[in-house]
């Protein structure tokens, strides 16, 4: 072996050695986050989302279900063989529907199409929903994340301030140990913080149709509130666009067009036969019964004595009065709804507006105060703990007033069947 190649050996075996572990740093690096807004992740769950495109898909039957109420009827083909003269007939029956039968039956068959629309744009607000509720769900999970990790701050702090009074002869071991103490308990609040995170991420992608591990960068969504709408105007557009409301139109249509059908229908139909006769050997005479062959055919109706779509109509009749009620009902509960789902926003903006501007400036004014004060000697430890879980309980109550904001936005937006923004 030349030198050359001894020493190219080792530079091989080394790069043999080293490309798997390369390989395996480049599968593992971590994909960046993307940047999803709540309007983005809307858009994608209405693209991607595998209930929707399932209800998307019977869009298909609807315009099937029209084409079948547009076809005509068949012919029916018959042909006879006897012992009697002529021996052979060839016949062909065509039912003839009268009137406007299947103008009205292609109605009631769009009518029932567009009812399938109504179930998917209603499918659809659900989705806005439940996506809404996921993404500010995770951003809540976050949020109670970091505050976690604020908490836990706090309390390795309090700790060093312990330690260090401690050590200077200050206070006794026991209230280290408490410090000790709080500091686990934050450690545990935060890991538990941290697997929520996990399980809201996880809900957000199924609504999205994406891998369960895909991390996303909401921003920070809490950072404003939305300017709230007027009550008139929210109102006005229930009516209008609420999904209850709308399959329950939708279903009057639906039965008012039954009923011109049963009307057309108590027209009788003709039937027309025409065809031929074959084979009568013998030709005319007294022994052939004067039979000849040759083309023949006939009419035939049907006589609307006794059954003439009278129950049916009746049915559709009592049908659409039971629908305008229930239309009535649907409207003054939607109306009800709505003003409550309005006045709970308002309550909620309140809520989050003093905890913005009052409460939680103070808790955290209080708790450092607390915590100078005992890091001078003026107070016990027990002062400064109660004081930390006081800001993390009032840190804690101000996300979840923010995440209440926007579950009563989305409930708002159920209620009128529209986005509001």
């Amino acid at each position: 072996m030349t030198p050359s190649r001894m020493l190219l050996l080792p530079m091989l075996i080394g790069a043999a050695i080293a490309s798997p572990a390369w390989a395996r740093q480049t599968q593992q690096a971590p994909q960046a986050s993307q940047r999803l807004t709540v309007a983005a992740a809307i858009d994608l769950a209405e693209k991607q989302n595998l209930d929707l495109a399932a209800a998307r898909a019977k869009r298909a039957v609807a315009s099937a279900g029209v084409r079948i109420a547009g076809e005509r009827p068949n012919p029916t083909l018959s042909f006879g063989a006897a012992r009697d003269t002529p021996h052979e007939t060839a016949l062909i029956d065509q039912p003839l529907e009268i009137g406007p039968k299947r103008e009205r039956r292609i109605e009631v068959a769009r009518q029932e199409s567009a009812l399938t629309e109504a179930d998917i744009s209603a499918l659809e607000r659900q989705l806005r929903r439940g996506v809404r509720d996921a993404f500010f769900g995770l951003a809540h999970a976050r949020a109670v994340t970091a505050q976690q990790e604020g908490a836990v701050k706090l309390a390795e702090r309090l700790h060093d301030i312990a330690k260090a009074r401690f050590d200077a002869g200050d206070i006794p071991q026991l209230e280290v140990t408490q410090a000790e103490l709080e500091a686990a308990r934050a450690q545990a609040n935060r890991q538990v913080a941290q697997q929520e995170e996990k399980v809201a991420l996880s809900g957000l992608n199924a609504l999205l149709n994406e891998a369960a591990t895909t991390d996303w960068d909401l921003g920070d969504p809490f950072a404003a509130l939305p300017p709230p709408p007027a009550l008139e105007d929210v109102l006005a557009r229930a009516g209008a666009s609420n999904a209850e409301i709308a399959r329950i139109s939708q279903e009057a249509k639906i039965e008012q067009s039954r009923k011109a059908l049963f009307e057309a229908e108590r027209i009788p139909n003709l039937g027309l036969q025409f065809g031929a006769d074959f084979n009568a050997p013998g030709g005319l005479g007294a022994n052939t019964g004067g039979y000849e062959v040759g083309p023949r055919g006939q009419l035939s109706i049907e006589l609307p004595i006794f059954s003439h779509n009278q129950g049916e109509i009746s049915q559709s009749i009592a049908n659409a009065r039971a629908l305008d009620a229930a239309l009535a009902a649907a409207r003054r509960a939607v109306d009800a709804k709505v003003e409550s789902a309005y006045f709970e926003l308002e309550a909620r903006e309140t809520q989050t507006q003093l905890y913005r501007q009052t409460i939680l400036p103070s808790s955290r004014q209080l708790e450092e105060m607390t915590e100078e004060s005992y890091r001078a000697g003026k107070a016990n430890i027990m002062t400064v703990l109660g004081a930390q879980r006081d800001v993390r309980q009032v840190e804690r109550d101000y996300l979840d007033s923010l995440l209440a904001v926007q579950s009563a936005i989305s409930q708002l937006e159920e209620a009128v069947g529209a986005p509001l923004d």
